[in-house]
């Protein structure tokens, strides 16, 4: 039996469990300063009738923002596929990262990952954060198959080519 939380979690992958402490869901966060309709105007900028209640697309997205999108579903909130939409908390990380506003990474790691395993269907996320935890209280991994990093997994000028970034100059 394997006892972890949020900040257990912190101390074993070295990294800090300071920031907004928020994790939704379905809803928007509830934080100070935050206001749904200021980021999805930010998001949106040629779209006057974009609300907090309809459903977010990230095709209508800038390059930036969409860049930004998909380092969050896949590194810092990862999902099981369906990158098409946005979802409040994900559009919450965005406006945090935009506004240089710390969120407690350890907290999200740790309740997408709960969530993930309380659903039928769901890919367990951070795999390497999970090896680490496993070492840290002895579970002995001899014996289990390593999984190499599948090409689609890293960040190239093929990704950035697939997501519609040129590269002009030198500069992408």
């Amino acid at each position: 039996r394997i006892y972890l939380n949020a900040r257990i979690l912190a101390s074993i992958v070295h990294i800090p469990h300071t920031g907004l402490y928020v994790f939704e869901h379905k809803k928007w966060p509830e934080v100070e300063g935050f206001h749904p309709n200021q980021i999805l105007s930010l998001l949106y900028p040629n779209d006057p009738n974009v609300h907090p209640n309809m459903a977010l697309t990230t095709n209508r997205l800038s390059m930036d923002h969409r860049l930004l999108h998909h380092l969050i579903v896949h590194q810092i909130l990862p999902t099981g596929g369906g990158y098409a939409k946005l979802s409040r908390m994900q559009v919450f990380l965005m406006w945090c990262i935009l506004s240089k506003i710390e969120f407690c990474f350890p907290l999200l790691m740790f309740k997408t990952m709960v969530r993930a395993f309380s659903q039928k269907k769901s890919v367990l996320p951070f795999g390497s954060i999970l090896t680490k935890v496993f070492q840290h209280c002895h579970i002995r991994l001899e014996g289990e198959i390593a999984t190499k990093l599948k090409k689609e997994d890293t960040y190239n000028k093929s990704t950035l080519n697939r997501m519609g970034w040129k590269k002009q100059e030198g500069i992408w």
